[in-house]
């Protein structure tokens, strides 16, 4: 009991009356509307149509805003996850995020855009952009991953166990475990050698 009552005060004295008033506050709405969830701190905006869990131990610093277009739809969230300010997840298919995962400011993670740029049957450029049809491909963020301060996520991709994404980082294909990449395309440089226990450069 007495630790408790000195961590409550050391808390009090390190962000203020204010700020622990707020503390308080963001706590009662995040247990009040998703029970297993740390805190996610306000303002936040969640937009569910479809499915949304997120896993026990949950936390997020203010700005984030999630929207799941669709009944079909689904953003799951792992346990232990911890995400900075401003992030944004989009999915109108399927974004997973895996356990542990470490989330920096500014992170945009989407499974869709408007429009289609690759492959066949490509968007027409004199289509306004907020008219063009809707595509999709799911995005898998496994456990234990860093994402970096304003990485991009973007449909299709799939970032194995272990990875690192360094800040700035434009993610469009897939990142295997233990890897850290970085750039505009997100690029591998090094991945973790178990043997000599060292992250080595490819």
């Amino acid at each position: 009991m007495k630790q408790s009552v000195s961590r409550f005060f050391t808390v009090i004295k390190s962000i203020g009356l204010i700020g622990a008033t707020r503390l308080a506050f963001d706590l009662l709405i995040s247990k009040a509307m998703f029970p297993r969830v740390r805190i996610l701190r306000r303002p936040f905006y969640i937009r569910n149509e479809g499915t949304l869990q997120m896993g026990k131990g949950f936390s997020c610093a203010p700005g984030l805003i999630i929207d799941v277009f669709g009944k079909s739809s689904k953003i799951v969230i792992g346990e232990g996850v911890m995400a900075y300010h401003n992030l944004h997840i989009g999915a109108i298919d399927s974004v997973i995020i895996g356990n542990r995962v470490l989330i920096a400011s500014g992170v945009y993670i989407s499974d869709h855009s408007h429009g289609r740029y690759s492959g066949e049957n490509h968007s027409n450029p004199k289509t306004p952009p907020a008219e063009r049809e809707l595509f999709s491909n799911p995005v898998v963020i496994g456990d234990d991953t860093w994402v970096g301060e304003n990485v991009s996520v973007l449909p299709g991709v799939n970032i194995g166990k272990g990875a690192v994404i360094g800040a700035g980082a434009v993610v469009t294909g897939n990142i295997p475990d233990y890897s850290i990449a970085v750039g505009i395309p997100a690029r591998v440089i090094k991945r973790f050698n178990f043997e000599k226990g060292l992250w080595m450069p490819v």
